[in-house]
Formats: structure tokens, sequence, C-alpha cells
């Protein structure tokens, strides 16, 4: 059975920086992905990484976004940097392209100005 775990979120201030974590069971190492979605929003694509590594960033957030894993823990981070309002969200990960039935809980982020 397939889980993920979403974590690392909060209330920060406009500009710190935060790392979510994700952790994965019983999906092994696949193309993994995280994705947000904002109050009132859809869910949207953040950032990708593929089983070996190489990462992609949703253009407008390339810069602040990055993300990287570690495959002896099954964890994939999401590090954001210089955060804006604009970034309050509640963040998911999955896999990528995303399973449908694999959604997690996310987590929740907020940034204060």
């Amino acid at each position: 059975q397939v889980q993920l775990v979403e974590s690392g979120g909060g209330l920060v201030q406009a500009g710190e920086s935060m790392r979510l974590s994700c952790t994965a069971s019983g999906i092994g190492n696949p193309a993994m992905a995280w994705y947000r979605q904002a109050p009132g929003k859809q869910r949207e694509f953040v950032a990708r990484i593929s089983v070996t590594g190489v990462t992609s960033v949703q253009n407008d957030l390339r810069g602040r976004f990055t993300v990287a894993r570690d495959y002896d823990k099954n964890t994939v981070y999401l590090q954001i940097r210089n955060l804006q309002q604009e970034d309050t969200a509640v963040y998911y990960c999955n896999t990528y392209p995303p399973r449908s039935n694999s959604w997690g809980q996310g987590t929740q982020v907020t940034v204060s100005s």
C-alpha cells in the first residue's frame, strides 16, 4: 500500500526559508514531485525529480524552489527560499505523474507579511 507523508510546514514570515519533507512507503523510488494548492485555487505542479535525480521546477518558481531526494530514506525534500505570501498553500508530494489514489494529507505552509 502506497503511503506518502508530508511534513515541515508551518507559519513563517515573508523572506524566510523552509524545507518540506515527504516520506514514501510501498512505492520504491519512482519519479516524484511536489504540488501545492492555494486557497480557492486548483492544485498545481511545483517541482519534480526523476529516478536518477534530474530535477525540474515550475518556471515561475525557479531560483527559490529546490527539490532533492534521499534514496536510502525514501524521502523527497522541497527547499523554499525567500518565501512570499503567494506561496501560502497546502503542499503535497506524489509520483510524477501523480497517482490519483495516493494523495496524502499535505503540509500547510502559511507565509505572513
